[in-house]
């Protein structure tokens, strides 16, 4: 027994609300850069639907994940060694931008310096990568754009899968919003498809992460993840994806995309895994016995002999403690509420989902009957195929059984805490009928509805003695242009990438920014003379029309507010200086 832990993720669907706050706080706070523009490390999608890119969940397309030989061993779906060297320099099984889609912004200067006339001024969309006008067609959640419509309705990979009477149905009975991240598997196959070995999975919690110096820009990774979740930067040449906010986690706080979650509906935690379990349980031979191989991985923190076994390995008293504590552990094992995305895709991935009850809910309400009677539910759940089904497409190879125990599960504890709520007993039936007790369901009920910060993310910090092992060798992801970016503190962007601007901090909110930084957005110049976009400064130098012009004597002139001569963190010449974050004087530089 080989004793690792992994920091894993559970979001409760039944609360995501599809406000993509944690999809913009993320795109803010990893990927507002050049190159980066249709890059979205966190998206919120509308199922049934498409997903992003298009289809990601067509395998039979993409070849992603795991297949399993006649010899019962795993190999990549897209193939091994020899296949990766004959397709080195043309790999044809890539999204192209049109499965993703292709980002724009909104000529908004357009609409405050047009003259006064007849008509009111129109912002055209632009794109963010040619700068040409364009009609907008796809985006990255454009099945909720459109309503629930059933125009790309028969296109989604799960429905494919569904009898022929479920699809014609399924528009008129349900819909729910599907939060997705990197799933940081403990199997990834993006980790195998790399022939230059730049992505990894860390020892110390299971973060997988690229190494941006190793990174040669092959992009088998994109092909090998199932899930669509690695990038290529299309200006520096490299592979991004989720980082799992790790500099957070390594101080104790959650990832952006839970801080900012409006709906509180995601559980952080380490759960501690049998390494030597993996392999076995991911080459398991029936697709619907993969969901039970992966809960036999997991460890359970209270055994004393896994404690043991835990220290043995070097992992942290206070790291034990947390997994013992982890709320993802109790959703998982204890209640075995949560389940995971495409376990089919033999990954196994480590985000885990709690399948959404309210559809069942709101079928029944529309029906005229007590969307919250346990009976009424307990009947509809085996009775309304139509959600099992495609649920069952999503978190569990197709089994329904695994998805209506979580449901069964969800809708005694909704229906037993309102007993509690009008001051009754709870009704120790229903708990019985899920295999539960009163109380069992009761501390359910408050980690999934009314738990305390504290309580959802018990995230242990990195310890001092392991700082060195937890340091990367490089991360560009802080800023562009810095290590393993390629021309750093040039103008070029490394020998594979190509440079749409200056390696600065760019904005996404207008496009020009790429080409003429620190200047109006208009194709026709600043629309007034001197004006500056402050959306679009970064905050660095003394842009020309910012500041009043300084005299002769090199004081500011009469009436200005601008920044006097030799002011802290101004060089000549506008560039601000940069040796307090860089010894190396470069912006942008290793930190």
């Amino acid at each position: 027994m080989k004793v690792m832990a992994q920091m894993t993720m559970v979001m409760n669907l039944d609360k995501c609300i599809g406000c993509h706050t944690c999809s913009v706080t993320c795109k803010q706070a990893w990927t507002n850069r050049t190159g980066t523009e249709y890059v979205w490390f966190n998206n919120v999608e509308t199922r049934p639907g498409l997903g992003y890119p298009r289809t990601y969940e067509d395998q039979e397309r993409w070849q992603g994940g795991w297949v399993r030989t006649r010899r019962g061993r795993l190999k990549l779906r897209a193939g091994g060694r020899a296949k990766k060297l004959a397709t080195i320099f043309h790999n044809p099984r890539l999204p192209s931008i049109h499965d993703y889609y292709e980002p724009w912004t909104y000529e908004y200067d357009m609409l405050l310096s047009a003259p006064q006339g007849e008509h009111t001024p129109v912002a055209r969309p632009k794109s963010l990568l040619t700068g040409d006008d364009m009609s907008i067609r796809w985006s990255a959640n454009w099945d909720d754009d459109l309503g629930g419509s059933t125009a790309t309705m028969q296109d989604d990979p799960v429905l494919k899968h569904m009898s022929e009477h479920v699809a014609e149905e399924l528009e008129q009975t349900f819909m729910f919003y599907l939060p997705r991240i990197c799933e940081h598997c403990l199997n990834p196959s993006c980790v195998a498809s790399c022939p230059s070995g730049a992505m990894y999975k860390r020892v110390e919690d299971g973060i997988v992460l690229v190494d941006q110096d190793q990174c040669r820009g092959w992009r088998m990774c994109v092909t090998g993840c199932p899930y669509k979740k690695v990038y290529f930067n299309h200006k520096t040449g490299k592979a991004e994806k989720c980082t799992l906010c790790y500099p957070r986690l390594e101080v104790g706080l959650p990832t952006v995309c839970s801080e900012t979650c409006v709906g509180r509906l995601r559980y952080l935690g380490l759960v501690l895994y049998d390494a030597d379990k993996v392999g076995t349980a991911a080459a398991t031979e029936d697709t619907r016995d993969l969901l039970a191989a992966q809960r036999s991985v997991f460890l359970d923190p209270h055994d004393p002999e896994v404690v043991t076994a835990a220290r043995s390995e070097g992992i942290p008293d206070d790291w034990i403690d947390a997994a013992q504590r982890s709320p993802v552990w109790r959703l998982i094992h204890d209640y075995e509420v949560a389940l995971p995305l495409h376990p089919e895709y033999r990954t196994l991935p480590m985000v885990w989902y709690v399948p959404p009850l309210s559809p069942v809910v709101d079928v029944v309400a529309s029906s005229g009957n007590d969307g919250e009677d346990g009976r009424t539910l307990f009947a509809a759940i085996s009775q309304l195929r139509i959600p099992l089904e495609y649920l069952a497409g999503l978190f569990s190879a197709g089994d329904t059984a695994p998805v209506e125990r979580v449901l069964r599960r969800l809708a005694a504890m909704r229906s037993g805490m309102r007993e509690v709520n009008l001051g009754r007993e709870f009704p120790e039936e229903h708990a019985a009928a899920v295999g539960m007790t009163g109380a069992q369901i009761q501390e359910m009920y408050r980690l999934l509805a009314i738990a305390k910060y504290s309580e959802r993310y018990v995230i242990p910090t990195a310890h001092t003695e392991i700082a060195h092992d937890l340091d990367e060798m490089a991360c560009s992801l802080d800023v562009d242009g810095g290590p393993g970016m390629g021309g750093q503190g040039t103008d070029g962007a490394g020998p594979f990438g190509s440079s749409s601007g200056r390696p600065t901090p760019v904005a996404v909110e207008n496009f020009h920014a790429l080409a003429a930084r620190q200047t109006a957005d208009s194709p026709y110049g600043p629309s007034t003379p001197g004006r500056v976009n402050l959306l679009n400064w970064d905050g660095n130098g003394r842009p020309a029309g910012l500041f009043p012009p300084d005299d002769a004597g090199g004081s500011p002139s009469p009436g200005g507010g601008g920044e006097p001569p030799g002011a802290p963190g101004s060089l000549p010449g506008g560039r601000q200086d940069a040796t307090h974050d860089d010894p190396g004087g470069s912006p942008g530089g290793a930190r």
